[in-house]
């Protein structure tokens, strides 16, 4: 696998076609949107209006799993997070950047107006699996364009490194939503910092430790609020397990994922939609 930028290419470089892109090492398939391995990850992909449940905003892209189409690129059948979906999958969990390329035959304003251009290196931040108005599941990845600190363009260059002396750093950045931490923190004190799951409270150098966690989730496409009745006081293992659909919330407050019901206070009450939307993504009703 070949992760990260391709020596000698910047964000921006067009190729006339999927085979210039496979002879750059860009994209290495002449087919696939996806280029990866399940169990490793992904190092590219293409949005080349394949799917329709495709979204583009520029800096941020919603992007569409591989499968589930007839020979007429029409859905037929669910996606499900195996083979190409769980490689991009692993690039969500173990904070892998991969490689963006837009097609012309994309539907978006910032696609090229011919062949294809390499738009540089994004952070999966987000996966869900959401059953869609064709009335399938596909799997769904917000990717978050990586900024180079120092340019102020895409970032397409991460350096090139040896097993020896310390790691190399580089400056990127991206698009941050940015959140109400003195309201964050008001809810964990709410639950003197004690998981809303499993009851846990995690104690640290310099005090507890527990993480406001959104059930909508912050951000286009679902433009949750940022609000006490949207937010739930979580350990770090739950937190990623309600973050990535290994957990979830009835509307009576009966956990599906771990035994019991979510704990909860007086003072913090919690909109019953939030948990209705995030078992929506899911394809949980």
């Amino acid at each position: 696998m070949a992760f990260g930028s391709i020596e000698g290419i910047s964000a921006g470089a067009q190729f006339e076609n999927r085979q210039a892109l496979y002879d750059a090492g860009v994209h290495r398939t002449l087919q696939a949107g996806i280029v990866g391995r399940q169990n490793v990850g992904a190092e590219s992909v293409v949005l080349s209006g394949g799917y329709v449940d495709d979204e583009d905003f520029e800096d941020v892209i919603v992007y569409t799993g591989d499968g589930g189409q007839d020979d007429k690129n029409q859905q037929v059948a669910d996606q499900v997070f195996e083979g190409k979906n769980r490689a991009l999958l692993r690039n969500h969990l173990e904070e892998i950047p991969v490689r963006v390329v837009r097609g012309a035959s994309h539907r978006s304003k910032y696609s090229p107006n011919a062949g294809y251009r390499y738009d540089g290196l994004f952070r999966v931040e987000r996966c869900w699996r959401e059953r869609r108005p064709h009335g399938y599941l596909v799997c769904r990845y917000r990717l978050i364009e990586i900024i180079d600190e120092d340019t102020g363009l895409p970032q397409s260059n991460e350096g090139q490194h040896s097993n020896e002396g310390p790691a190399p750093r580089t400056h990127g950045r991206y698009n941050r939503i940015v959140r109400d931490r003195d309201l964050a923190s008001r809810v964990k004190d709410w639950h003197g910092y004690h998981c809303q799951v499993c009851g846990i409270r995690l104690e640290v150098e310099g005090g507890f430790y527990a993480e406001a966690a959104h059930i909508r989730p912050l951000g286009r496409p679902h433009d949750g609020p940022d609000v006490a009745a949207n937010l739930l006081c979580l350990c770090p293992n739950h937190h990623v397990a309600f973050d990535n659909g290994a957990l979830f919330v009835a509307d009576d407050f009966r956990l599906e994922g771990w035994d019991g019901n979510l704990k909860s206070v007086p003072r913090h009450d919690i909109a019953i939609e939030h948990f209705r939307y995030h078992r929506s993504i899911w394809g949980r009703g």
